[in-house]
């Protein structure tokens, strides 16, 4: 089915793939709601910074994804729900691993149960690459073994076998898209690429976690579109599909390759306290996306250098946003 003209609802529209893919929806003629966690202060996220004409287009509605009647209210006469809501950040799930389970796989739960109530035509379930834990082999295909390595990832694998559940046991038409690695403009310094940018840019030296694991980091532009592929096409119902770039590089590598571009000469430290856990630590992580590739026609189009670069000159226009001396989880 094509987005263009379809009614749409985005859960977790607020944060930093949810932004952008709002973003891209209105630009392609989809009516968008935007479904994001209330606070008083009235705060909608990232949609606060999209662009006027973008931000008026999207209904905006707050409420909480682990109560069902919100999201049955917020989803009525809806045509497709893209699913991203989620707590997401590692760190945070070791201290409320109750709170990132409620979220994460109830509210995954009463977004399942409201699109078979309501008969949604497609659903775009997010994944993520952490459900794979450590590659027992790389790289890693949709067959790979899930493995819990942290409260978050197996929140996560609760959710996505809650969708392969709906799929066998009611017909639910889901597809769960599984992105490794993603990174661009907006992201938090919750995230890698914006903590080692944002300290480059204010500081004389870096922290960082672990040096040695490796990831596949795609644009967040890539990831966005592999969600609209995914979303229009008719092939991938039931399916999980990997978003990737098929290319891996260490974390301390990153953090020199970053530094280059940035021509800046910086001390990096793996400071104790930002390391996972031994046994939590994910070492590995590569994509194979030869399923994306020729189930929904998806392939990354932006190289690392050139997002790096993007997301760089945005990070040197917006560091004002950016609490460089704090430790982020």
């Amino acid at each position: 089915m094509d987005v263009s003209g379809s009614k749409v609802l985005i859960t977790g529209a607020g944060g930093f793939i949810g932004s952008h893919l709002a973003e891209e929806l209105v630009r392609r003629g989809a009516e968008v709601k935007a479904f994001i966690r209330y606070n008083s202060r009235n705060d909608r996220g990232l949609i606060e910074i999209l662009p006027s004409q973008v931000k008026g287009s999207i209904d905006v509605i707050m409420a909480d994804l682990r109560n069902p009647d919100a999201i049955k209210s917020a989803a009525k006469n809806i045509d497709i729900i893209f699913h991203l809501a989620a707590l997401i950040a590692i760190p945070y799930s070791y201290n409320y691993p109750r709170e990132v389970a409620e979220t994460n796989v109830m509210g995954t739960l009463n977004v399942l149960e409201t699109a078979k109530q309501y008969k949604i035509k497609k659903i775009v379930h997010t994944s993520t690459s952490e459900v794979y834990g450590t590659a027992q082999y790389a790289p890693i295909d949709e067959q790979h073994p899930l493995q819990g390595q942290s409260p978050y990832s197996a929140s996560k694998i609760g959710a996505d076998k809650l969708v392969e559940s709906y799929v066998r046991s009611f017909g639910v038409p889901v597809v769960t898209v599984r992105p490794f690695n993603t990174y661009g403009p907006r992201q938090s310094a919750r995230a890698v690429i914006p903590t080692i940018i944002s300290q480059a840019l204010t500081q004389d030296e870096i922290h960082l976690g672990s040096l040695f694991p490796t990831r596949d980091l795609t644009y967040v532009k890539d990831i966005v579109d592999g969600f609209v592929k995914a979303a229009e096409s008719d092939e991938c119902i039931g399916e999980v599909v990997n978003l990737g770039s098929g290319f891996e590089i260490s974390i301390g590598d990153l953090a020199k390759k970053i530094l280059d571009l940035l021509k800046k000469d910086v001390k990096i430290i793996s400071e104790s306290s930002r390391v996972r856990p031994t046994d939590s630590e994910v070492k590995r992580l590569i994509a194979d996306i030869s399923k994306a590739e020729h189930l929904i026609g998806w392939k990354p189009t932006v190289s690392l250098d050139e997002g790096l670069g993007r997301t760089i000159e945005w990070f040197k226009k917006n560091i004002h946003r950016y609490k460089t001396n704090t430790y982020v989880i």
